[in-house]
């Protein structure tokens, strides 16, 4: 949960920090090769995420895959596209967390990350697939949710610095339906593994706490994104600048 929220957002933080403040003139003269990588790594991850069988390694692949949109959009050098970056590495932020707690939550009850080894989870756990059809929506990019303000500015940035570019990298939003449906469905919906789960509990106290406690702020990043973007205004345009 750390790795997801703090430690992988310091590479943006960095390129944010030392790379378009203190060394603009090479972040322009590399930004053309910077988006052709980030390109490659939006299709590739997303790819990637798709056929992987193991619930962290899906959410892992697809952070990565979300980052490479997010520099695509540090590298935009427009206001909406390095402001939608920062929106939306703030707003995946809470919920790769969430959804790697709800990882951890299927994992502490039956002791395996295997996605054939789960299904038809929402009959016996409604709670649970609530939350997780929430923070699944969130991670996909659905409109009303955090990282749907995200990649809307940042998408917009992009078509401004190069609408081939745009082109390409909606394909990410694409696979992002593709592989989050895939992952919800299978653990989900379908038949009950009895054979596999021994035994069935909703979440507990503490777990409905802690995932409402995550689902509050996507919420409010989803439906006032002035919230955040009042506080993004004037330092961007001072990075530009």
């Amino acid at each position: 949960m750390l790795l997801a929220s703090l430690m992988l957002k310091l590479g943006g933080y960095g390129f944010l920090r030392f790379s378009l403040s203190m060394l603009s003139e090479g972040s322009e003269y590399f930004s053309s090769l910077v988006s052709t990588l980030a390109l490659l790594g939006v299709v590739y991850g997303s790819l990637s995420t798709i056929r992987q069988i193991d619930l962290k390694r899906v959410i892992a692949y697809s952070s990565v895959a979300h980052m490479n949109l997010v520099m695509l959009g540090l590298f935009s050098e427009n206001q909406h596209g390095i402001e939608g970056a920062i929106y939306l590495m703030v707003g995946h932020g809470v919920v790769s967390t969430a959804l790697f707690f709800c990882v951890g939550v299927l994992y502490d009850r039956y002791h395996s990350r295997l996605i054939r080894y789960y299904g038809g989870l929402a009959t016996v756990m409604p709670l649970f697939s609530f939350f997780f059809l929430m923070f699944t929506l969130a991670n996909m990019g659905f409109p009303g949710t955090s990282n749907f303000l995200g990649e809307i500015l940042l998408f917009v940035g992009i078509f401004t610095y190069n609408s081939t570019t745009l082109l390409f990298a909606t394909a990410g939003i694409v696979l992002a339906a593709v592989y989050s449906v895939l992952l919800y469905n299978r653990v989900v919906f379908g038949s009950l593994k009895t054979t596999y789960i021994a035994r069935f509990n909703d979440l507990t106290a503490r777990e409905f706490a802690v995932l409402l406690s995550l689902l509050i702020p996507m919420a409010i990043l989803g439906l006032s994104g002035n919230f955040l973007l009042d506080y993004m205004h004037a330092p961007v345009k001072a990075l530009l600048a």
